[in-house]
């Protein structure tokens, strides 16, 4: 028992020495030196990784990106989009396919003619392709810049007005296409035929970034109709770029190109489609880069 005593005294005591005035072994004023010391140390520790921070942001633009050396192709996307890039539905039922056109109309809402009034914000950029719409430097003072506009009626039967299913009813959906979005970047059209597969060679415009969707496996060639393009010339206008970012060109609009399918009923066809550029390559670990592929199965 005396040893317990003896043992549960030196605990007390490491904790609250009344004698010598001492707290966890230490005295007032022992504490205050070394939380005062640790006060400083984290202080300067913080100030100096501010003072980093803030020497990196002064590097830093708030208009583009500083390195645009290593910045890969642009990605080529699709609406609607679907888990496993797989899009199926039944033509005899608005259920199987209600969420495609939902995003579809997502989409397109910002197309509508109605939210391109504004003189300030928009303009006109033609109905043919054209060379790059330059708007100055990104770093002068110009401020925010003007964005073509671009109608969603130029996609045609796959615009939504004329057909507020974008052909899913009647069996030939739809898939709206654009490029995706990188500050001053200016894709090149192809110099010449030899880079375009042979359905589009004769369709070369200057000025225009061609698309082209066919088969993936040589198994599905027959089981695809004819692929109908709509938008300007069918392809992505020069005019439309450069991007100049969320902070100068908040209301820019991408051009869009709709493609409709006419495949094969009740059969899994996948289907490839390219962008064709001399600055847009393809990469086997990005299967987004230039092209997209997708699974299309559409049951009667």
């Amino acid at each position: 028992m005396s040893g317990n005593k003896d043992s549960d005294g030196g605990w007390r005591t490491f904790v609250w020495n009344s004698q010598k005035k001492e707290f966890l072994g230490r005295t007032g004023c022992s504490w205050f030196k070394i939380i005062l010391f640790y006060v400083i140390f984290y202080l300067c520790l913080a100030g100096i990784f501010v003072g980093t921070i803030q020497a990196l942001l002064l590097t830093l633009s708030n208009y583009k990106p500083t390195y645009q050396d290593r910045v890969a192709p642009p990605g080529l996307s699709h609406t609607p989009r679907s888990e496993k890039s797989e899009i199926a539905f039944k033509m005899s039922d608005e259920s199987t396919f209600k969420d495609y056109v939902k995003s579809m109309n997502k989409l397109l809402a910002m197309y509508d003619d109605e939210l391109q009034l504004d003189q300030m914000k928009y303009e006109d950029c033609g109905d043919i392709p054209e060379a790059y719409r330059e708007r100055g430097s990104l770093e002068n003072n110009a401020g925010q810049r003007k964005a073509c506009r671009f109608s969603r009626s130029l996609l045609g039967s796959c615009s939504g007005k004329i057909d507020p299913s974008y052909g899913f009813k009647e069996g030939k959906p739809c898939l709206i296409v654009k490029l995706n979005r990188i500050v001053n970047f200016r894709p090149r059209a192809p110099i010449n035929n030899e880079s375009l597969p042979g359905p589009i060679q004769g369709k070369l415009l200057p000025n225009m970034i061609p698309i082209h969707c066919s088969n993936k496996k040589d198994e599905d060639r027959n089981k695809i109709g004819e692929i109908k393009y709509f938008g300007i010339s069918e392809g992505f206008p020069l005019q439309y770029y450069p991007y100049y970012g969320k902070v100068l060109h908040p209301q820019y609009l991408q051009p869009l190109v709709a493609i409709q399918f006419n495949v094969t009923l009740d059969q899994e066809i996948r289907i490839e489609c390219k962008v064709y550029g001399e600055n847009i390559n393809y990469s086997d670990k990005d299967r987004y880069q230039g092209r997209f592929d997708v699974k299309l199965t559409v049951k009667s």
